[in-house]
């Protein structure tokens, strides 16, 4: 597969405190409906059918029972009771899928309205695209290849024209406005991956394969040699509990008005 895969439900809401913020489907090969495997041997007539919402909602349902990296197009016939061939004539392949479900779940949002100043709108968009990744936190999983933008829909792409259009009007070029996405991309997809993967870690939500995964609270930070690493072993047992904050919003605000600075600063 060339890309990497993983469902929540309501977005979460990043706070910044001197900035508003607010809180698609990709059309497959038609839009009817899959005809149903009967569940009995012995029966006749022409079979219920599947809609394609059925195949989404029963593909969501294995993701939340069994995470994204077993979810596979023979285990969703399976699922639905409708042949693996039948089902191929809604999608192509488990890429397909995922970003089926990924374009529906976007489609589904609400648009927040930006505000107006360049940077204030780029900051909300960005938080917004956050909360929506830290909900659904497989899917930052899937887009974390850089052809992504070519594969969503329109309605998943609002949020990067909104980026891209706020750097190009705080005076970026349009190269230097690329960069200001794709920045704020790789810290906002950092971010979530590393959260989630925090989380269940800590809940010990791990998939049992023992592969010594320890949680926060199994390191032992006080181990630092103060001749060494002075600074370290002064943080020593602090370290969980300030990795714990959520330095997202500060952190997005200052890497905004950096980028927004160096990219004037380059201006002929």
């Amino acid at each position: 597969m060339f890309l990497k895969y993983a469902r929540g439900h309501q977005p979460a809401t990043t706070k910044i405190e001197d900035t508003p913020v607010p809180a698609h489907r990709r059309p497959g090969q038609h839009d009817g409906v899959v005809p149903r495997t009967s569940p009995s041997p012995g029966r006749t007539g022409r079979p219920p059918a599947t809609s394609r919402a059925q195949i989404l909602a029963a593909a969501r349902d294995l993701i939340d029972r069994d995470g994204w990296e077993k979810l596979t197009v023979r285990k969703l016939a399976a699922e639905i009771g409708v042949g693996t061939t039948t089902l191929y004539h809604h999608v192509r392949d488990k890429d397909d899928l995922l970003l089926l479900l990924l374009n529906e779940y976007v489609d589904q949002i609400p648009r927040p309205e930006l505000p107006g100043p360049p940077r204030d709108r780029i900051i909300a968009a960005a938080a917004a695209m956050h909360d929506i990744l830290a909900s659904w936190p497989w899917a930052a999983e899937i887009l974390t290849a850089d052809g992504f933008v070519g594969l969503l829909g329109e309605s998943a792409l609002w949020l990067v024209e909104a980026i891209v259009a706020g750097a190009i009007d705080a005076g970026c070029t349009p190269v230097q406005a690329v960069d200001v996405f794709r920045s704020l991309w790789y810290y906002t997809v950092g971010e979530v991956l590393v959260r989630a993967n925090t989380a269940r870690r800590r809940d010990g939500d791990g998939d049992g394969d023992g592969d010594g995964e320890r949680p926060w609270r199994d390191v032992d930070f006080s181990r630092f040699d103060a001749s060494r690493l002075p600074r370290m072993a002064a943080l020593g047992d602090q370290w969980p509990t300030l990795a714990a904050r959520d330095i997202y919003p500060q952190g997005l605000r200052a890497f905004v008005d950096g980028l927004l600075a160096q990219a004037r600063s380059e201006a002929p």
